[in-house]
């Protein structure tokens, strides 16, 4: 088991639109955080497939990536993930084929088998396609022999795509995609950042049932970390209420913008609602720097995760920096 200081940054961002800003706004908020984390020396930068929520704006995932990859010059870039059900995937090969083009050992492709979205524009995404529990796994395989060399004969072939062999990751918050990576030999992300409860299952049973691949010769795993940084514990628990404001509205089906932060605005719950945000921010770590620096001991001690990929829901966009530095600094010490 590596040790914490070797473990590798990452970051995961839904591009929230925030309250008072505009898409816009989102969109350059995203490209100044990923500049500043690749300065950092983040290891990649992945954006999350969304869709009709009007405070997240990372529905077009390929699209964001080739932008974010073009605004910076070296870290990783991909997606976190495109949401494999809802895209044929011959044009997932096709976009994310170009974007290797584009971007030469840069890009990434994460893959996840839920709609991203509610069941209206889940129909509307797939337009009358019914998913089956075996549609996953062929799809994926599809989609990897699509990004690899075709053979002869072969007579489906991606262009862009054929030959550049992205790598491709299985993302989950389950079991399912856990024991699925472990057979393909693929490395796996897990959404810790919001279904923690199954963290520690998935990942053993990944490592228990992983076969090498050409791809991949032993395991490698990342977990989704909520991140709110500060100078100290109380001004990190006043930019949490923003994060906290976003769980109980998914949670609550009332889906907003990114809110300000609201002093007391924890203390304004009923028992019931701490325990749903305490349940849905299982892993994160919220607090000052020597906070933040026990909070990811404890996370690698349980995982032994090769990788934390940080969400970071804070609301004033220096503040959100901010943050990432004394993460950074943290996992260093």
């Amino acid at each position: 088991m590596g040790s914490l200081q070797d473990t590798r940054l990452s970051m995961l961002d839904l591009v929230a639109v925030r309250e008072g800003g505009s898409v816009g706004d989102a969109l350059a908020v995203a490209v100044r955080t990923a500049r500043h984390a690749e300065a950092l020396g983040f290891t990649r930068y992945w954006l999350a497939e969304h869709h009709n929520m009007p405070g997240i704006a990372s529905s077009a995932t390929a699209v964001l990536v080739g932008h974010i990859a073009g605004s910076t010059q070296r870290m990783r870039v991909g997606s976190g993930g495109v949401m494999l059900p809802n895209h044929a995937p011959l044009v997932v090969a096709e976009a994310f084929g170009t974007l290797a083009e584009l971007y030469p050992g840069r890009i990434d492709l994460g893959l996840g088998r839920a709609p991203g979205t509610d069941p209206l524009t889940m129909r509307a995404l797939r337009r009358g396609r019914v998913e089956h529990e075996d549609d996953f796994a062929h799809d994926v395989a599809e989609l990897q022999r699509l990004l690899d060399e075709p053979e002869p004969g072969q007579r489906l072939v991606a262009v862009p795509g054929a030959g550049t062999r992205v790598p491709v990751w299985l993302l989950g918050s389950s079991l399912f995609s856990a024991r699925l990576a472990a057979q393909r030999g693929l490395p796996y992300a897990f959404a810790s950042h919001f279904a923690p409860r199954l963290l520690l299952p998935a990942l053993e049973l990944y490592r228990r049932e992983f076969t090498p691949s050409p791809e991949l010769e032993r395991p490698y795993t990342v977990i989704g970390v909520p991140l709110v940084a500060a100078e100290d514990d109380a001004q990190a628990q006043l930019l949490a209420s923003s994060l906290f404001q976003r769980v109980l509205g998914i949670v609550s089906g009332r889906r907003a913008r990114l809110q300000p932060p609201r002093p007391g605005f924890i203390d304004q719950l009923d028992a019931q609602q701490r325990a749903v945000i305490a349940d849905f921010l299982g892993a994160a770590v919220i607090g000052g720097t020597d906070t933040v620096r026990r909070g990811f001991a404890a996370l690698h001690e349980a995982t032994a995760a090769d990788e934390f990929m940080l969400t970071c829901d804070v609301f004033d966009v220096d503040a959100r920096l901010r943050a990432l530095d004394i993460a950074a600094a943290a996992l260093r010490a």
